[in-house]
């Protein structure tokens, strides 16, 4: 049971993240949800590091390891951003855009490592990270249909991505 939660866990936390991150973008989404929804994500990507650490010691499976690893921080600086107000644009940037660019490196490795996909992870990594470079300038123009331009590449980017993880892993 614990593998499979592993296994399809992300396939419906990953779109649910992104689509809760637009939400908050359009108001529809308030801070006490994006306060809950982000420590929620610290636990469940440390959950999915610790019960998956030895499963994910090679292969494009070690790229994953260190996006979770480093994702905890990066989660954690956005969970900071609710109880440091005077940081709370930069903490939510920091994590807002480091889950943009962590799985698109995430992504392009396992481009590299997974031969029979490859073009399809080098595309979803490609989208994440436009995704990321249209969300930055939505959010440093202070635009907020740039901003959701920007979600809507890295959601699809890596909800595609880490379907086809969760398929070929079956």
């Amino acid at each position: 049971m614990l593998e499979r939660i592993r296994d399809l866990g992300p396939v419906v936390l990953v779109p649910a993240a992104w689509a809760a991150t637009a939400a908050s973008v359009l108001g529809a989404l308030g801070s006490d949800g994006m306060l809950i929804a982000h420590a929620v994500m610290v636990m469940f990507i440390t959950f999915f590091a610790v019960t998956g650490w030895s499963a994910m010691s090679d292969g494009a499976f070690r790229a994953w390891r260190l996006v979770m690893v480093v994702g905890i921080p990066v989660t954690l600086a956005g969970l900071a951003g609710f109880f440091v107000p005077e940081f709370d644009r930069l903490l939510f940037s920091v994590s807002l855009v480091g889950w943009m660019v962590l799985p698109a490196g995430g992504l392009a490795y396992t481009g590299r490592e997974v031969a029979p996909a490859r073009r399809l992870y080098f595309l979803t990594a490609g989208l994440s990270a436009l995704g990321a470079v249209v969300a930055t300038g939505g959010l440093l123009a202070g635009e907020q249909g740039v901003l959701l331009v920007g979600i809507a590449f890295v959601g699809v980017g890596q909800t595609v991505g880490i379907a086809d993880a969760s398929y070929r892993d079956r």
